[in-house]
């Protein structure tokens, strides 16, 4: 068995590897909001709705996540989330692709708190909806 670990996850988006931009990087779910819920949803549970929740680095310059958060808000974007930071995705290390709608932030954009630490930086917390539940990749 191959359990996660807490250093090796990968993360692409638009086919960039983002894993040096962020330190935390999670697929999300819950209950969809829904104004009209089918029999068969209901007999299923309810709908569900998928995100990708990230902590990134502010970093201005063009072609970052943060500047991809900045510009392109409202666009969708292909993903990977690479649970192993395999190369390959296999049956026992599988990866996720998914679509995601590039949204700013609730909260803070730009800037921070001050930090007396020389390694510490300013960050961003991110939820992007997806528009489907991650599609489970074993191989390319």
């Amino acid at each position: 068995m191959a359990q996660l670990g807490t250093r090796l996850l990968k993360l692409e988006i638009d086919g960039a590897e983002r894993s040096a931009e962020v330190s935390n990087a999670r697929i999300t779910t819950g209950a969809a909001d829904s104004d009209f819920l089918t029999f068969a949803q209901a007999a299923a549970g309810g709908s569900r709705q998928y995100a990708l929740a990230f902590t990134a680095a502010q970093d201005l310059v063009a072609d970052t996540l943060w500047d991809l958060i900045w510009t392109g808000a409202g666009t969708e974007v292909t993903g990977t989330f690479i649970p192993y930071g395999n190369e390959v995705p296999s049956a026992t290390q599988p990866h996720y692709d998914f679509i995601a709608v590039v949204t700013e932030p609730d909260g803070d954009l730009l800037g921070g708190e001050a930090n007396v630490s020389t390694t510490a930086r300013m960050t961003v917390e991110c939820v992007w909806q997806l528009t489907a539940k991650p599609t489970k990749v074993i191989a390319v």
